[in-house]
């Protein structure tokens, strides 16, 4: 359960680091977001799904980490 907190914590650090680093690009860059076409917006949540779970899976099957 203590992994599961840090991880969160640390997931919240990364997604926040661009809204305090660059504000004004994040707001151009949302407001693309929300005007793009929800099909394609889908297969970027799917694109991302799917490289996180390639990455989870080799690191739990190699030894290098």
């Amino acid at each position: 359960m203590e992994f599961l907190f840090l991880l969160v914590g640390v997931v919240l650090i990364l997604e926040g680091m661009p809204y305090v680093v660059f504000p004004e690009s994040m707001r151009d860059w949302l407001r693309k977001l929300s005007e793009m076409k929800t099909e394609h917006m889908r297969m970027v949540g799917l694109f991302s799904m799917s490289i996180g779970l390639i990455i989870c899976w080799l690191v739990k099957r190699s030894n290098y980490f």
